[in-house]
């Protein structure tokens, strides 16, 4: 019987506790392989590597799959993963666990997401995936049930082209957990501040800081799923064209 090839890989680099449970979920329902940052690559978003090489080193692992650390970004990953290791497209991409939450406006500036993303642009169904939890001892099982399930979906039925899968879950015990909910991502953003020090020096330096600010409470959005103990699963394109203002433009006079 012919096991999905599902490629693996994360922001969080390939020794978090988040990747670790994915790949122990993922071989129990294919043949795995992963391709992930040797270190953290948290907030990187759609980054690839052009200003240095690219190495990538293969890590001895218990079992019968392949794991690979590279030295760039969760994109570079992605892209080494289909044209130098797998030589193919994988059945499906998975990209996570993240420690911490992607949901709303934080899927622009995601790691975890862009690689995803990526997975999408090259024809692969992708998901990503998050927990609302950044402690190193955060409980990634409680959610494997809900994980695995979303995952033999997209085997089973596949993904639009251009689309993927952001999902997040909320950090609590599976018995809390009420069930997926399908939505769309919250209107919301960060109000960010710069925290002004100096260093032993004399010399200045610059801490970004800020806090999460939500426009709405409605509850057709992942923040609202969310708060109430649903795992929210959004799906996401990346054709960035906003079609209603076409319309509008072409009434606009550009005459110089």
């Amino acid at each position: 019987m012919h096991k999905p090839i599902i490629l693996i890989t994360n922001d969080d680099g390939i020794m978090a506790p988040g990747i670790r449970n994915l790949v122990a979920f993922m071989r129990e329902i294919g043949d795995v392989v992963v391709v992930a940052p040797d270190k953290g690559q948290s907030g990187m978003g759609h980054a690839v590597t052009i200003t240095h090489p690219l190495r990538l080193e293969k890590v001895d692992v218990d079992g019968d799959h392949q794991e690979f650390s590279c030295s760039g970004t969760p994109v570079d990953c992605v892209k080494l993963a289909v044209n130098k290791v797998l030589h193919r497209k994988p059945d499906v991409l998975v990209s996570g666990i993240n420690h911490g939450s992607n949901s709303s406006i934080n899927v622009i500036y995601s790691g975890t997401m862009s690689a995803a993303i990526e997975g999408a642009m090259e024809g692969i169904p992708s998901i990503g995936f998050s927990l609302l939890d950044y402690s190193l001892d955060a409980d990634f099982v409680s959610a494997k049930s809900y994980i695995q399930s979303i995952v033999r979906n997209v085997l089973a039925h596949g993904l639009p082209k251009g689309n993927c899968l952001n999902v997040n879950i909320p950090a609590v015990k599976t018995k809390q957990i009420k069930g997926v909910k399908v939505c769309r991502q919250a209107d919301a953003n960060w109000v960010e501040e710069f925290d002004h020090r100096k260093d032993p020096r004399g010399k200045d330096y610059y801490w970004l800081t800020g806090k999460f600010e939500l426009f709405e409470n409605s509850d057709e959005t992942d923040e609202w799923a969310l708060a109430n103990n649903y795992i929210s699963v959004v799906p996401v394109q990346f054709d960035f064209t906003a079609y209603p203002m076409i319309e509008k433009l072409k009434n606009w006079n550009f005459d110089a």
